[in-house]
């Protein structure tokens, strides 16, 4: 360990010798008697590392396993040339908590009834998030077990690979942690109506964890590529390629034509069964064919309209969800579309034409 991560000014209840205490450690030993003392006061940040599993020829293996897909080029595992494979160690803010609260509202009980319940939670609680910008590297969460951690080595690390020291605030990482753990704690049981809640975190306790991530850069007809894979599972996290024209024509094609039948025939079919009913709630059944029709062809467009480049990365790898105000759906749907819809139609069919001129050739 090195000095600077180390207090030296303790003095031995027994010898009277000088203990150097690391960052973070609460029991400590004296280096000439041997006599272990509770360090009391402000702890600072407990560091821990994860140790790296994955040597580098299984994480080349995964970077080339990964040039298969079928929205990807389609000759992208044979054109695509490995340029570098290096080792880092990203800082995670890591969080845990004992979450005890309780949630009082009424539940459906009956088809035009409700009923009161009270909801109590009481449950230990794990978050993490990078402790960097990862905006290169894409990988916000981390899986880390309690059982994975080790006490941290600079010097160990820092002879193996790249460590990246944390620039996100602790106290943002805190708050962060508890918007999560109210957002799960809310996760525990759907209220119809909610009259009050309350939750308190016991027991918090923050720590940094550096986990090895394996990153290869890669070539494909002149562009770069970055892939970046779990130096502890093997799995790949993240990862950017080029994306297959045929896939994004087929899905434009696609969505259009079943979004615009369900859209239309849907709506149709819908106003007809409400004609003939006497049940005034069912005219919310016209918004399910509106909506899903709108759902395919803005999904299929955003297949067609970012598929020149496909992101790839997994869903626990993203920033954990916190609690906030319900999303616009509507409005995310309009906005993947970029707005303007003439503009959006205008580009697919001159995309469709430039596959048909290839075709013709």
């Amino acid at each position: 360990m090195s000095q600077i991560n180390q207090s030296q000014g303790l003095t031995c209840p027994n010898c009277s010798g000088v203990v150097p205490v690391p960052e973070g450690t609460r029991i400590v030993s004296c280096p000439f008697c041997d006599m272990k003392s509770l360090v009391q006061g402000e702890r600072g940040i407990r560091r821990w590392q994860v140790a790296r599993t994955i040597e580098r020829q299984q994480a080349v293996e995964k970077v080339e396993g990964f040039f298969s897909g079928m929205k990807k080029a389609r000759d992208l595992r044979k054109e695509a040339q490995i340029r570098d494979v290096f080792l880092v160690y990203l800082p995670y803010w890591r969080v845990q908590s004992i979450v005890a609260g309780w949630m009082f509202g009424r539940v459906k009980a009956g088809e035009d009834s409700t009923k009161p319940v009270e909801v109590e939670v009481l449950e230990e609680m794990h978050w993490n998030d990078a402790a960097v910008d990862v905006s290169e590297y894409g990988v916000h969460r981390v899986s880390i077990s309690k059982n994975q951690l080790q006490p941290y080595e600079s010097d160990l690390l820092h002879s193996e690979a790249m460590v990246f020291e944390p620039s996100e605030s602790r106290t943002d990482a805190q708050l962060e942690a508890e918007q999560h753990f109210v957002y799960r704690a809310r996760k525990k049981r759907s209220l119809r109506n909610k009259f009050y809640e309350k939750f308190h975190m016991l027991r918090q306790r923050l720590s940094l964890v550096y986990y090895p991530l394996w990153v290869a850069r890669y070539e494909y007809k002149k562009r770069n590529y970055q892939v970046v894979v779990d130096g502890v599972k093997g799995d790949v996290l993240y990862g950017k390629a080029p994306g297959n024209s045929l896939y994004r024509a087929a899905m434009l094609v696609l969505g259009m034509a079943l979004g615009n039948l369900i859209l239309v025939d849907g709506t149709v079919l819908a106003g007809l069964l409400i004609s003939n009913s006497e049940d005034g709630d069912g005219a919310l059944l016209v918004l399910l064919p509106i909506l899903f029709g709108l759902g395919l062809i803005v999904s299929g467009y955003r297949a067609f309209r970012y598929g020149e480049e496909v992101e790839e990365i997994g869903r626990a790898n993203k920033k954990a969800q916190m609690a906030g105000g319900p999303q616009k759906r509507l409005d995310a749907l309009i906005s993947a579309g970029g707005g303007d819809m003439e503009g959006l139609m205008k580009t697919g069919l001159s995309f469709l034409e430039e596959i048909s001129e290839m075709g013709n050739k």
